[in-house]
């Protein structure tokens, strides 16, 4: 694909822990998802644009799958942010070995593996042309990693966040189990919270509406997606 401009100054990537699970086992970390995400990422930096990630752990582990069963809430969502680490970790390996010069920060002190969230640091990362994973989520309990994706946007004045998922946008219903599932092109975060549509939790939509944060769900497996959406050609589902 020829590469046109970037469309955006600096942007936030949303990956799902699910996006880079092992299909056939549905979980675990697929070697060949890593470095096709990774090999995207490379050509969008290629355009000269600041890239942000928050990877989550659904991949690894599942907070709310354990809820009111054998582990308390909180302590599996720490286990979650955890979780968060090892796929940021990865993702990082499979960027740096393009050549990609990158850094993980974790909302939880781990400082034997990745820095330690600091807004201005990751800042200055991302205007040195470094990708920066922030990972851990909030570092707080109840908090899912789109709420974590949506405060680091704002925080670091991002200008979208791009939350890549397995379908084409956001629909009415699942389409993969609904073939007659609407389509949205554009949406405001009012409707999203009206209709109840997945895109991200109530939490992250609603600090993405009060500061006016544009939301970009778009599908992560078709060719060349990653770079169309950042050029600003118009696929997925605009949410503003």
């Amino acid at each position: 694909m020829k590469a046109k401009p970037a469309a955006y100054r600096r942007v936030v990537l949303k990956l799902s822990g699910e996006a880079l699970q092992l299909k056939k086992k549905g979980y675990g970390i697929d070697a060949g998802v890593l470095i096709n995400i990774a090999t995207q990422l490379k050509d969008v930096k290629s355009l000269g644009l600041q890239v942000a990630i928050v990877v989550g752990a659904g991949n690894i582990f599942r907070a709310n799958s354990t809820t009111g069963k054998a582990i308390d809430r909180v302590t599996a969502d720490y286990m979650g942010m955890l979780a968060t680490v090892i796929n940021s970790m990865a993702l990082q390996d499979a960027l740096e070995k393009l050549g990609v010069h990158t850094r993980v920060q974790t909302a939880i002190e781990m400082k034997e593996l990745a820095e330690p969230y600091i807004r201005r640091r990751a800042v200055r990362h991302l205007e040195k042309g470094r990708i920066v994973i922030f990972a851990g989520g909030t570092g707080n309990p109840y908090f899912t990693t789109d709420t974590a994706a949506a405060l680091r946007a704002i925080e670091i004045n991002a200008d979208v966040i791009l939350k890549a998922t397995k379908v084409d946008g956001v629909y009415s219903d699942d389409p993969l189990e609904n073939k007659k599932a609407e389509k949205f092109s554009e949406l405001t975060y009012r409707e999203v919270l009206h209709k109840e549509l997945k895109v991200m939790d109530r939490t992250a939509i609603t600090l993405c509406m009060e500061n006016k944060l544009p939301i970009i769900v778009f599908n992560l497996f078709k060719k060349d997606n990653i770079l169309k959406v950042v050029s600003g050609e118009r696929i997925g589902t605009l949410v503003r």
